[in-house]
């Protein structure tokens, strides 16, 4: 039997590392969780956050729970996901993680895939999804709820049971102590499934990626040591527990490394709720900070005229000494002194009222970002880096050092991982984070791998220090009609960093000239239009302004000025929706399903290579309970000059 006291970290489970934790830590003044209720912060010991773990598994221990078998959760960012999802796995059972804002449909479909046992659903409209969908759900047994609101009339079905009960009977088992808990977690091993997770299915159908213990104690271990982590470093848990990121992070790196995991009180409160806990470290989607940047630039937008200038001199400056850091040339005196008054007396007040300055480090994932976002950040102050990783990978395995940030490539492998460039100049990597494999789809898995090497899908190179730069997904590179390739990313993301742009998609395969597809940021366009008393009423009608058309246009023509001839927008259409994850036009991690969105706005796009000016529509739109509805519009074809 594996001591687990004294073994390496690599070698156990994931709730062996909990065990270890917890009596390495238990007289250690450092919460392992942390969340906030009613606007007040609650915080677990290590010794609570296993007291959860361990009566949440003897709970599922006396409903039946079997080693191997699969447990869904359809939870948001609270403890008790984690409470539940190593309960499973102390038993020897598999964890889904899938999203709450997932219709049922989409909920049933993902949950019949790997047959469930079991569901832990957050609240009433999950588990209202689920007893929608029972009557195809013959191999679920138990649904435990974890929010009691609302379900009173639901107490006495027999098909659900709340999770204060599972707790319950859990404590009944403990309070035997036959020792099953710690005798069903000492079975475990590291190379034993623990979870599985849904791939992002911008392509197609999303896969499930079979992630082991191994994979994530590994990914905690190297992120521990690349980060120097301190025990007791805070992490806000922004993202979905279905994400990669925040399952990497809560299931490993804040265990290896004895991080406190924060959870906001709603979705709503997390731009509170950061200011207040002032994480060190945060890893979010890129779209995170792409919106806080057209947010600031807004406001600084209707400042006063000291106030904008202030800040537009403190940027310029910031952004040069950046580009000069990256390049890797000495900054004069001067220009270091200047950029020190300007962070204290301008960004430093910006960075505490978002509660940045206690973050050491930031970074962006997800999808592609702008460099010109991260040359925004670093030059008030904030430490935001690039970073990369696939869900097939065991989450984020390449970073940028401190000392060697440069906005346009995402850095270098963490510890123990190698990576280099196929003969095609695909991505692929070595490592012991690498997944198990796709779930009962053995060609997938198969094709996965390149002689041992994990294929990534992306193309990429390597600058001369060594640095990696993503171009894009390969199967995503578009050739126009004369034959250059290009990335559409690369266009995309310049043009999200206007605050007027929320998304865009760019054609272009085999055509003459580039398009695009641009969806507008509702909050700041229409406090544009406000402040110039042009009325509108839904997000169609806004979109649709000629204003608002201008004010768009300009924003692309700054982006054309900073891309070659081949590259430029010449012709776009401000769609007349938001592109939806419930219309199947995003993944649920917001990522843009092209060849969807290119089937489904053919004829838009066509327009736009024909001398049409104008094009009459009649969209879908799918709401959360599955209803369709339409709408019908006129839009317009913008040339660009």
């Amino acid at each position: 039997m594996t001591d687990i006291h004294a073994a390496p970290l690599e070698t156990l489970t994931l709730p062996q590392v909990l065990l270890r934790q917890a009596a390495r830590l238990k007289n250690r003044p450092l919460p392992a969780l942390r969340e906030k209720a009613y606007g007040v912060w609650q915080a677990y010991s290590w010794e609570e956050y296993l007291g959860y773990v361990r009566r949440t598994a003897l709970g599922f221990h006396e409903l039946g729970l079997k080693r191997g078998e699969i447990v869904g959760l359809v939870v948001n960012n609270h403890p008790e996901w984690l409470f539940c999802e190593l309960g499973v796995q102390s038993l020897g059972g598999v964890t889904v993680n899938l999203f709450t804002s997932s219709i049922t449909e989409e909920l049933r479909t993902a949950v019949s895939r790997f047959r469930a046992a079991y569901v832990v659903a957050q609240d009433q409209e999950q588990v209202d999804k689920l007893l929608d969908a029972r009557g195809k759900l013959p191999h679920v047994r138990k649904v435990v709820y974890i929010d009691p609101t609302g379900m009173s009339s639901y107490e006495d079905h027999p098909w659900l049971i709340r999770f204060s009960e599972l707790q319950e009977r859990g404590r009944a088992g403990e309070e035997r102590s036959d020792g099953r808990f710690e005798a069903e977690v000492a079975k475990g091993r590291r190379e034993d499934t623990a979870l599985m997770i849904l791939t992002s299915g911008t392509t197609g159908v999303p896969k499930l990626a079979m992630i082991s213990h191994r994979n994530f104690v590994e990914m905690g271990v190297r992120w521990r040591e690349a980060l120097a982590i301190s025990e007791g470093e805070n992490w806000l848990s922004m993202s979905p527990p279905a994400w990669i990121v925040d399952q990497m992070w809560g299931l490993g790196v804040a265990l290896a490394a004895g991080m406190t995991m924060n959870f906001p009180e709603t979705p709503e409160t997390v731009a509170e709720d950061f200011r207040e806990i002032g994480p060190s470290l945060v890893i979010t989607a890129s779209r995170f900070w792409e919106e806080m940047a057209s947010r600031i630039r807004v406001k600084m937008s209707d400042a006063g005229w000291i106030k904008k200038r202030l800040f537009d001199l403190g940027e310029r400056l910031g952004k040069s000494v950046v580009a000069m850091q990256s390049r890797g040339e000495a900054i004069p005196p001067w220009m270091s002194w200047l950029q020190v008054l300007f962070r204290r007396l301008v960004y430093l007040p910006l960075l505490d009222r978002m509660g940045c300055t206690r973050l050491r480090s930031a970074f962006t994932g997800g999808h592609p970002i702008s460099p010109d976002v991260i040359h925004f950040f670093r030059a008030v102050g904030l430490n935001l880096k690039q970073c990369y990783g696939l869900t097939e990978a065991g989450g984020i395995f390449q970073i940028q050092p401190d000392d060697q940030v440069k906005p346009e490539t995402v850095g270098k492998p963490l510890p123990g991982i190698e990576v280099k460039l196929a003969d095609d100049e695909e991505v692929i990597l070595s490592s012991p984070t690498a997944f198990q494999g796709y779930y009962q789809d053995f060609q997938a898995t198969e094709s996965a791998f390149r002689e041992g090497w994990l294929r990534t899908g992306d193309a990429g190179y390597f600058d001369k220090d060594g640095q990696l730069v993503i171009i894009g997904r390969k199967e995503e590179i578009i050739r126009n009609k004369s034959g250059h390739a290009f990335s559409p990313d690369f266009i995309e993301t310049r043009l999200k960093f206007s605050p007027y742009v929320k998304e865009v998609v760019v054609f272009g395969e085999g055509r003459p000239y580039i398009t695009a597809l641009v969806n507008i940021d509702m909050g700041n366009v229409g406090s544009w239009a406000e402040e110039r008393l042009i009325p509108y009423t839904t997000y169609a009608d806004l979109s649709q302004l000629q204003p608002v058309e201008q004010l768009i246009l300009g924003e692309v023509v700054k982006v054309n000025e900073q891309l070659p001839d081949l590259m430029k927008i010449r012709k776009f259409i401000l769609l007349y929706k938001l592109l939806d994850a419930d219309d199947e036009e995003l993944t649920r991690t917001g990522k843009v399903r092209r060849r969807f969105v290119y089937g489904l706005y053919i004829k838009l796009i066509e327009a736009m290579y024909r001398n049409e000016t104008q094009v009459d529509v009649k969209g879908k739109i799918r709401y959360r309970d599955g209803r369709v509805g339409t709408i019908e519009t006129q839009v317009r074809v913008i040339p660009v000059g």
